[in-house]
């Protein structure tokens, strides 16, 4: 017997979903910090891609304001997002791939929503960096929110918005001193198995997110 989680858009397992619930909670995160960083023009002078990744875990309170940068809400009166999208349909989920295991950013709730517990970070990508690093976040485009669009066209549309969003956690790594690369190399089918996505998900991109890994001296 199965179930459909709507704000996941993924089906579940009864008893599995069980098991997570217990080995792997939900996690309830800060309030975005809104003040400091660098200006906007530095930050577009500094942002880059880097391979190279230290294994030093991200605080909480930077994991809520990257995910914020990345596509959280910034009005609340319409549930519009930092990340503009086609015909504002939203239709690409962030999930957010630790060691401890995969989680669905909530933007509505700012909640990282338990999906499974281990560590997929190598599912990530083909690289050897994506299992080190503390942070891998993948981009899901749902395909029922894209409204009387064409295939070739939703495939624009959700590698643009997908784009997006990477660009926010590119300025945010900038301003933060944080090491971050987009990759489209992603290990899809497997890693859609085990998130156990829907038939309606298709996998964009790939973003791994860490601090630098120290210069050798």
């Amino acid at each position: 017997m199965k179930r459909m989680l709507g704000w996941l858009g993924v089906t579940i397992v009864i008893a599995a979903s069980v098991v997570q619930a217990a080995d792997l909670p939900d996690i309830a995160l800060a309030a975005p910090r809104m003040e400091g960083g660098k200006p906007l023009m530095q930050v577009l002078k500094a942002r880059q891609s880097s391979r190279a990744f230290s294994e030093q875990k991200l605080t909480d309170q930077t994991i809520a304001d990257l995910l914020w940068a990345a596509a959280g809400i910034n009005r609340s009166d319409s549930g519009k997002r930092t990340a503009p999208s086609a015909r504002d349909w939203q239709e690409v989920q962030v999930y957010a791939i630790t060691e401890k295991g995969a989680y669905f950013y909530d933007a509505k709730a700012n909640i990282l929503r338990a999906v499974v517990p281990g560590d997929l970070r190598k599912l990530t990508g083909s690289q050897e960096f994506v299992a080190v690093a503390p942070l891998n976040l993948v981009y899901v485009a749902d395909v029922s929110k894209m409204k009387d669009s064409k295939p070739e066209d939703q495939a624009l549309y959700m590698g643009a918005d997908s784009g997006f969003i990477s660009q926010n956690v590119y300025l945010f790594c900038a301003s933060e001193g944080l090491a971050t690369v987009v990759r489209g190399s992603v290990e899809r089918a497997a890693l859609a198995k085990a998130l156990m996505l829907s038939e309606h998900q298709r996998i964009v991109l790939a973003q791994t997110v860490g601090y630098p890994l120290p210069e050798k001296k």
